[in-house]
């Protein structure tokens, strides 16, 4: 990326490899709502050229000398911090994890290790009451986390029909749209006026963090997942404060804790405990990776998640 909004594509060397790596050739790289800032130009901190992609699944064209674990041909989920959008990535054989069955257009297992990440941080436990607010990829990819979990109520939040009816298909027991009734009445319904025992903030903007206090209990747990850019964010402090909330930051920059969430997500994914089938909506072939960024910027109906296929 040169500029805001215009992706250039060039012809470049296939990447070399180390002693530990491998080459893949990339399958799919997803487009990450963290992205889209930097695309539309609003991140203070850009720094052009971008080469943005880590949400990398492919295929095993090379293997380097000290690599026992992975063969060549094998597909498989990797992590990488750049570049994803190419036909060529090289990158540790420590960070990819097969996808065996899995068809490689829905193994992105970098968002889903920062699924498993956040549930695991959330600690839900047997018979909560948990609120999911935002029914976008990440947070649905949440909804089927923890429904792994036991909870007794799991309530998803949006204001797009069609989101919440995909939450309610995927195993939501309640759904509401706050632009026609109130969230909160409907949790303290739903609790005995106690409120969640955990709500989840997956949207990134303001109105879903101030709603997340408003629907949780005292002493329930506060979970940030959304990605917050922009203009900063505001809570009534003291409020929060008097709740007791625990308040989770489920952002992740350690790489062992990343590994450990994706491998954790690859198993759950292959085993068939969980799927993204439905999830990834919007396929854009390598030509047209301006209209995939666009389409995660404007999410029309229907929409979950962009890739861009190779």
């Amino acid at each position: 990326m040169e500029r805001p909004g215009r992706f250039d594509l060039r012809e470049e060397p296939v990447p070399s490899i180390g002693r530990d790596d491998v080459l893949l050739r990339v399958a799919a790289c997803g487009v990450c709502t963290s992205e889209l800032d930097m695309w539309r130009g609003l991140a203070g901190h850009a720094a052009y050229p971008w080469y943005p992609g880590h949400e990398v699944s492919g295929t095993i064209e090379a293997v380097g000398e000290d690599v026992t674990t992975l063969v060549l041909g094998e597909p498989v989920a990797a992590w990488v911090t750049t570049r994803g959008y190419a036909d060529y990535v090289a990158v540790r054989a420590d960070y990819c994890f097969r996808a065996l069955d899995v068809p490689l257009r829905l193994a992105l297992g970098e968002p889903l290790a920062c699924a498993v990440n956040i549930v695991e941080l959330a600690e839900v436990a047997l018979a909560d009451d948990v609120v999911v607010i935002g029914a976008g990829f990440m947070g649905l990819l949440v909804l089927e986390l923890v429904q792994l979990r036991g909870p007794r109520n799991v309530i998803v939040a949006d204001t797009r029909a069609d989101a919440l009816e995909r939450a309610r298909k995927m195993g939501a027991t309640h759904v509401v749209d706050v632009s026609r009734e109130s969230l909160k009445d409907v949790v303290s319904g739903l609790t005995d006026g106690a409120g969640a025992d955990v709500t989840f903030e997956m949207t990134g903007v303001q109105d879903a963090l101030t709603a997340a206090g408003d629907v949780t209990r005292m002493s329930g747990t506060v979970v940030i997942g959304g990605y917050h850019q922009g203009d900063p964010r505001t809570i009534p402090l003291a409020e929060w404060n008097w709740m007791a909330f625990k308040i989770v930051n489920a952002h992740f920059r350690d790489v062992s804790t990343i590994i450990r969430g994706m491998r954790r997500g690859m198993r759950l994914l292959t085993s068939g405990r969980i799927s993204m089938e439905g999830l990834v909506t919007h396929p854009f072939d390598l030509d047209h990776i301006d209209d995939a960024f666009r389409t995660a910027v404007e999410r029309p109906d229907g929409f979950v998640k962009a890739t861009v296929t190779s």
